[in-house]
């Protein structure tokens, strides 16, 4: 009878047990909050010199038109999202980005998969631009959730990969909280026409070009028409740059170039961009210095052709009466100590920030800026 007793009462403490159990993991699962997806394409982005209908897709920074206009290599790196970029407000202490790439080539040997193909976070903290966090993609299908942010609303900044295209992007907030979507500025943009280096390579994140910088420090949208290897002045995309009513177009393709194509197709580039655009400051920038170029005669021999060709055109302008033409010379743009690049010629953070310091006078000057 007793030993009865001790298996009922035992059998009682193991059904308490496992009710008690699972009423906690109810309760768990009752607690769980729902997340609510924002699709991005809703309200839009920055950093796109055409409107969404013109585009081929979302992403993209040349209109559809321009395939088979400009060359091919400049058409396939134009579907990567270098610059484009948008804001929300949340109150939320955390939130997911949820994002697909249009490449499986998430990093490249100088160039880490946070700056390849990242999303970089800032939020505005008492005026000012700070930074977050940035995703580190393992795969093209994205999810990269921030914890634990101080509370409070306030607005986020989400700059989009640098050498890689994006499909498409969410923000995952839960269901509790504010959203807010921030629509894009009107006013008008910078246009960086460039290199590899406006494009971004090698930053570390897709926040720290010196297109970025510039962006967050004078508080204007950007236009990054950067293409890796392939900015060379080139008429066709001279004629595009004419559709984007610019508050300044910045000029930076001789990495790309040697003297002779400059002496070729400097002036006929700011004719035809002044030719539309009457009023609109224009920026030619330098070269920047290989960070090795004191021991390689080459190197130094290219910068000294580049730069000469660019300066007669230069003072060609100014002697026929343009104005608002400015320009950035390039032995200080990556700084004189030699640590300003990742390869030599492509900046790091450090070199990217240098760059920042030499463009951001002459920007203020052309733009009117205290």
């Amino acid at each position: 009878m007793n030993r009865f007793r001790y298996r009922i009462r035992n059998t009682a403490r193991l059904l308490f047990v496992v009710l008690t159990m699972s009423a906690a993991l109810v309760n768990s699962e009752e607690k769980e909050i729902p997340i609510v997806w924002h699709d991005v394409a809703s309200w839009g982005v920055e950093g796109q010199g055409w409107p969404p209908g013109a585009l081929k897709l979302r992403y993209d920074r040349l209109p559809a038109k321009a395939e088979g206009i400009v060359r091919d290599a400049v058409w396939n790196l134009s579907r990567d999202s270098s610059g484009i970029l948008f804001r929300f407000n949340t109150d939320s202490t955390e939130f997911t980005i949820r994002y697909k790439l249009g490449d499986a080539g998430l990093a490249m040997p100088h160039m880490p998969a946070t700056g390849v193909s990242g999303v970089d976070v800032y939020a505005l903290d008492d005026g000012k631009w700070k930074w977050v966090d940035v995703s580190k993609p393992t795969k093209q299908e994205v999810e990269h959730t921030i914890k634990g942010l101080d509370p409070g609303l306030r607005t986020y900044m989400c700059y989009l990969p640098l050498f890689n295209s994006t499909a498409e992007i969410s923000i995952g907030v839960p269901e509790n909280s504010k959203f807010q979507p921030v629509a894009p500025r009107k006013q008008k943009p910078i246009v960086f026409y460039g290199t590899s280096i406006t494009h971004g390579a090698c930053a570390s994140r897709p926040g720290m070009t010196h297109p970025a910088i510039l962006g967050r420090r004078l508080d204007y949208p950007i236009v990054n028409l950067g293409f890796s290897g392939n900015g060379k002045m080139e008429p066709e995309v001279g004629a595009l740059l004419t559709e984007i009513d610019a508050a300044a177009y910045v000029i930076d393709c001789l990495p790309n170039m040697d003297g002779d194509m400059v002496e070729e197709r400097a002036l006929p580039l700011v004719k035809q961009l002044r030719r539309a655009r009457p009023n609109t400051p224009i920026i030619l920038v330098e070269d920047r210095s290989f960070t090795n170029s004191w021991i390689f005669k080459s190197r130094r021999d290219r910068h000294k052709g580049n730069r000469a060709s660019l300066v007669r055109a230069f003072d060609a302008l100014v002697s026929t009466g343009e104005k608002d033409i400015y320009y950035i010379p390039g032995e200080d743009l990556l700084g004189g100590d030699t640590e300003g690049a990742t390869d030599g010629s492509h900046p790091n953070d450090l070199g990217f920030m240098r760059q920042a310091d030499e463009f951001e006078p002459v920007l203020r000057k052309a733009l009117d800026i205290e």
